[in-house]
């Protein structure tokens, strides 16, 4: 297990700037943003959250000190086993936040059972597969951002397009520690990949060709009555602030 400080090279910063950034804190962004999405509805779930995190901070940081923060981890797939033995290559366009819904396993436990093929599913590989699991105090890497996982769609443009993200649910993690990692993680990955914030979306997003349901209740803790509401707006403000905080790396002298 190695921390990397390097998740793909080659790729592209890329802006985005929220009209109200300039005249109200981060606070005050994500509470307009429960209630804008939710029609004057608030996530009783979110501000429990809030509560707890604070305020998303308003130091400026680079992409390789908010890395630091994310504490990244490597325990890749093998290269060429269960499914990575077909080459998937993949340019990113989104971010796919998922949950894991399972209350034993950690990220740890999660990042073994990928390595040793104990996921089966997926169209194309046969494997469930996918890029981080965090949790409370740690993020996970279990497949480069180049590589296509099998965690959204079956063969539709969610495994095809995005980096899949799980949270882990077990229990006696910090959901609210494990929610506001993933937001980080999901602010570096769209500065270094060049993802719009729009593109940053939940499990639910992608339909499910032969499933009834099609779109799943994923990550159920962030939808309301099984869909995005203010719970996934909220979280949408928390990654935009930590998106916010980033500043180019100052060139080597």
């Amino acid at each position: 297990m190695t921390k990397s400080r390097l998740l793909f090279a080659g790729a592209r910063p890329v802006f985005v700037m929220s009209h109200c950034r300039a005249i109200l804190p981060p606070f005050l962004i994500g509470c307009l943003m429960l209630v804008i999405a939710g029609c004057a509805t608030v996530s009783q779930r979110a501000l429990a959250w809030q509560a707890e995190l604070g305020p998303v901070p308003e130091t400026p940081l680079t992409p390789n000190q908010l890395l630091a923060e994310i504490n990244l981890n490597q325990v890749m797939i093998p290269d060429g086993r269960f499914g990575r033995r077909n080459d998937l290559p993949m340019r990113p366009t989104h971010v796919t936040i998922h949950s894991t819904q399972n209350p034993t396993g950690d990220a740890w436990a999660h990042a073994r059972a990928l390595q040793n093929g104990k996921l089966r599913g997926g169209r194309r590989s046969g494997y469930l597969f996918w890029h981080f699991t965090v949790q409370e105090d740690v993020v996970v890497q279990h497949l480069p951002l180049n590589e296509a996982g099998e965690h959204a769609d079956l063969d539709g443009p969610g495994n095809h397009h995005s980096i899949g993200v799980e949270m882990a649910e077990h229990r006696d993690n910090d959901l609210a520690l494990t929610i506001d990692r993933t937001a980080k993680l999901t602010a570096f990955l769209l500065y270094t990949q060049g993802i719009s914030a729009r593109n940053v979306v939940p499990h639910y997003h992608w339909p499910r060709e032969g499933y009834n349901p099609p779109n799943k209740n994923c990550p159920h803790f962030l939808l309301d009555n099984g869909k995005p509401g203010p719970t996934w707006a909220w979280f949408k403000s928390r990654v935009q602030g930590h998106y916010d905080r980033i500043v180019a790396e100052r060139p080597a002298t």
